[in-house]
C-alpha cells in the first residue's frame, strides 16, 4: 500500500537495545571488568538466539530478545550512568552502560577480591611495584610514641636559619618554666620541642601565687620526681591534693613560703598525704605554725624537715627508714611542745637516724638525757641549738651516747671549756665540724685547746662566743635626812674606771678550711697559721690591734671584715694581698763562686711562666676582702 510505504519503518526495540561499536578494542573485559591479558571470564554471557520460539520469517536477521544481565558492577566504577545516558540521548545516540545495581543483582558466593585493575602501560615507563604490608597496631603506637619523643628535627630561628630541635630541647631544659611556657608560643616546632621538655622533666622549681599555675604545669610533666615550689599566697589541703592526683611519681616535695604567706596545713592533712605518697622519700615544708599535732608514718620517708612549729600536742614519726631529721622551733617563749618525750619516741620509731637537728628554747638537759635513752647509736650528725639550759652535763650524756660523730653544733647553749675538753678527749678521730657560736661562757684558751685536739677539724665557729662582758655600773651611795627621805648622789671618782679584760687567740691547724670568729669583741690580739684556709670571717672585731694580727694563709681566697675599724681593714689587706703578690714565682738569679756572672732558671721554665701573659689572661689576685 502505497500508505503503507510512505509511513516511517518503526526502530525495533532490540536494535535500540544494541551497543554501538566501538572503533578499538577494550583493554578490559566487557562483563567482569579485568584486564583481558590471559583472563578467562566465568560470568556467563546473554542466551543464544536458537533457544527462542520461531516467529521470524526468513531472510529476516534473527534478533534476540532483549534480556536482562545478571553483571556486578565494574571495579573503580565512579560515573552515574543516569548522567550518562542523558547526555548520549542529546547526541541521538542511544549507550547502554554495563553496569546492574547491586540491589537487583542475584546473591553469589564472593571470590576473593581481585587487586584494582593496573592503568594501559606506556611505552618506555615500568609499572610501579606496590607491597602490601600488615602493621601492627602496637608497633604504629610505638613508633608515633618515638616521633613525639624526637620532636622536630629542624627548627626555624629566624632570619632563615635553622638549628637541630635537640639543640632547642637541650636550651629550653635551662630555662625558667616561665621562660618555656614562653617559647611554646613562637611556633608549631618550637611547641612541640617545649612539650618534650615537659614531658621528660623529672625536676621543676617553681615560684606560683595560687594552686592552679601549679596543677596547670605538674599536668605536662607526667615523669615529675622532685618539686620546689615558693608560693607568694597562702597554701592549704588543696595544694596536697593537687600534687598527689597529679604527681604519682614524687619523690622529693619541698614547700617554702614568700611574702608572708600562710601554711594551713593540718597535722591530719599532712600525716594522710604522706601515707598515701608510697614513693616520697623528702619531705621539706616550711611555716608548720598550723599543724596542732605531728603523726607521720612512712616506709619510704628518709629526710623530714619542718620548720616554724609551735605548740606540737602530739609528736609521734613511725619512719623505719628516716635518715635526716630537722625541727625548727620559734624563739618565743609561747611554745609548750614536750620535747623530753619527743626524743624518748625517736629510737623507738627512727632506729636508723644519723642526722638531727632541732632549734628550740626548750631544749634542756632533760631532753638530752632521754635522747640517751633512745640508743641512737648511728647518729653522725648532731645539731641542738638555741639551748640555753644545755650545760655540761648534756656534753657528758652526748660523749657516752654517741661515739663517732662529725658534726656537734651546741650555738647558744651555755657549756663551758670543761665540756670543749670532753667533746675534744672523745671525738679526736672523727669530729670535723665544731659550732660554738653564741656560747658565752667560752674562752680562747677553749678554743685554742680544740683546735689543737681535733686534727680532722675543717670547720670551727666560734662566733659571738669570745665576747667583751660589760663591766657593772658603780654603785651609789646615800645617806638619811632628818625627815627621814633618802637622797642619792654619784660616788666620787676615786679609782680608776675597770677595763674589760682581753685576750689573745692562736690558731694553728693544718686541715682546718673555714675559720668563723664574727662578733668576738674581746679578742685583741690574733694569730692564724693553717696552710689550707679558704675562708676567714672577722666580722665586727672592733677590738683588734691592726699591730697584733698575723695571718699566714697562702690558700685564703675570702676574708669578711664587715664592721671592723678602718685601720686593721688596711692591715688586713697589706698581709693578705702583699704576701699574695710577694709568693708570685720570680726568675732566681745566683752569682757563681768567683763573681763573674750570674746563673738565670732555663729558657722552657721561662717560657712557661711568661705563657699567661702572653695571652693575655689578666693576673688575680687569690684573696678578696669583703666589706660588706
Amino acid at each position: 500500500m502505497a500508505s503503507d510505504a510512505s509511513a516511517p519503518v518503526p526502530v525495533p526495540a532490540a536494535a535500540a537495545g544494541q551497543p554501538v561499536p566501538k572503533r578499538r578494542g577494550s583493554y578490559n573485559c566487557g562483563r567482569c571488568g579485568l584486564p583481558k591479558k590471559g583472563h578467562v571470564c566465568s560470568v556467563p554471557g546473554p542466551a543464544s538466539a536458537n533457544g527462542g520460539g520461531g516467529g521470524a520469517k526468513a531472510g529476516e536477521p534473527t534478533q534476540p530478545p532483549p534480556q536482562q544481565q545478571n553483571k556486578p558492577r565494574r571495579a573503580l566504577q565512579f560515573d552515574d550512568p543516569a548522567v550518562k545516558v542523558e547526555e548520549e540521548e542529546e547526541e541521538a545516540v542511544v549507550v547502554v552502560v554495563d553496569a546492574v545495581p547491586v540491589s537487583m543483582a542475584p546473591p553469589q558466593p564472593q571470590p576473593p577480591l581481585p587487586p584494582p585493575p593496573a592503568p594501559p602501560a606506556v611505552a618506555g615507563r615500568k609499572r610501579p611495584r606496590v607491597e602490601v604490608v600488615h602493621v601492627d597496631e602496637e608497633e604504629v603506637g610505638e613508633g608515633e610514641a618515638e616521633e613525639e619523643d624526637s620532636g622536630p628535627e629542624r627548627v626555624d630561628l629566624g632570619a632563615g636559619r635553622r638549628a637541630p630541635g635537640e639543640v632547642l630541647v637541650e636550651v629550653l631544659r635551662r630555662m625558667a618554666p616561665r621562660g618555656v611556657a614562653a617559647a611554646a608560643g613562637v611556633s608549631r616546632e618550637w611547641r612541640e620541642c617545649a612539650r618534650r621538655v615537659w614531658r621528660g622533666a623529672e625536676e621543676v622549681r617553681l615560684r606560683a601565687n595560687s594552686v592552679r599555675p601549679v596543677g596547670a604545669l605538674m599536668a605536662r610533666c607526667p615523669a615529675l620526681a622532685r618539686l620546689v615550689l615558693r608560693m607568694d599566697s597562702d597554701v592549704d589541703a588543696t595544694m596536697l591534693a593537687c600534687i598527689a592526683f597529679s604527681c604519682p611519681n614524687l619523690q622529693s616535695l619541698d614547700i617554702s613560703m614568700a611574702n608572708n604567706a600562710v601554711n594551713r596545713i593540718s597535722g591530719d592533712e599532712l600525716s594522710r598525704f604522706v601515707s598515701e605518697k608510697r614513693s616520697l622519700s623528702v619531705l621539706k615544708l616550711d611555716s608548720c605554725s598550723s599543724l596542732g599535732f605531728l603523726n607521720i608514718s612512712s616506709s619510704s620517708l628518709s629526710t623530714l624537715w619542718l620548720s616554724g612549729l609551735c605548740s606540737l600536742t602530739k609528736a609521734v614519726m613511725n619512719c623505719p627508714n628516716l635518715n635526716e631529721l630537722s625541727l625548727d622551733f620559734p624563739k618565743q617563749n609561747n611554745d609548750s611542745t614536750d620535747l623530753v618525750a619527743l626524743m624518748d619516741s625517736l629510737g623507738r620509731t627512727c632506729p636508723n637516724l644519723r642526722n638531727m637537728h632541732i632549734s628550740s628554747i626548750r631544749l634542756c638537759n632533760e631532753a638530752v638525757f632521754a635522747l640517751e635513752s633512745a640508743n641512737l647509736r648511728g647518729l653522725c650528725m648532731l645539731s641542738l641549738v638555741l639551748g640555753t639550759k644545755i650545760t655540761d652535763a648534756a656534753v657528758a650524756s652526748i660523749v657516752r651516747s654517741f661515739a663517732s660523730l662529725e658534726l656537734l653544733d651546741l650555738s647558744g647553749s651555755s657549756i663551758t671549756d670543761n665540756g670543749l675538753g670532753m667533746i675534744c678527749n672523745a671525738f679526736p678521730d672523727t669530729l670535723t665540724r665544731l659550732l660554738m657560736a653564741l656560747c658565752p661562757n667560752i674562752t680562747s684558751s677553749g678554743v685554742q685547746v680544740a683546735a689543737a685536739q681535733l686534727p680532722l677539724l675543717r670547720l670551727m665557729d666560734c662566733g659571738k662566743s669570745i665576747c667583751a662582758k660589760p663591766q657593772p655600773e658603780d654603785g651609789r651611795s646615800y645617806f638619811g635626812e632628818l625627815t627621814g627621805g633618802i637622797k642619792f648622789c654619784s660616788k666620787l671618782p676615786i679609782q680608776k674606771k675597770q677595763q674589760p679584760s682581753y685576750q689573745k687567740l692562736i690558731i694553728k691547724h693544718s686541715n682546718l678550711k673555714k675559720l668563723s670568729l664574727w662578733g668576738c669583741s674581746a679578742i685583741d690580739a690574733l694569730y692564724v697559721n693553717c696552710p689550707e684556709l679558704v675562708d676567714l670571717n672577722l666580722n665586727s672585731c672592733m677590738n683588734l690591734h691592726p699591730e697584733r694580727l698575723l695571718i699566714q694563709c697562702p690558700k685564703l681566697k675570702d676574708v669578711h671584715v664587715n664592721g671592723c675599724r678602718d685601720m686593721l681593714i688596711g692591715a688586713i689587706r697589706n698581709q693578705v694581698l702583699n704576701e699574695f703578690a710577694a709568693a708570685e714565682p720570680r726568675l732566681p738569679c745566683k752569682r757563681l763562686a768567683d763573681g763573674s756572672k750570674r746563673v738565670h732558671v732555663p729558657h722552657f721554665m721561662m717560657e712557661q711562666l711568661e705563657e699567661p701573659e702572653k695571652w693575655g689572661r689578666p693576673r688575680k689576685s687569690q684573696c678578696t676582702v669583703h666589706l660588706n
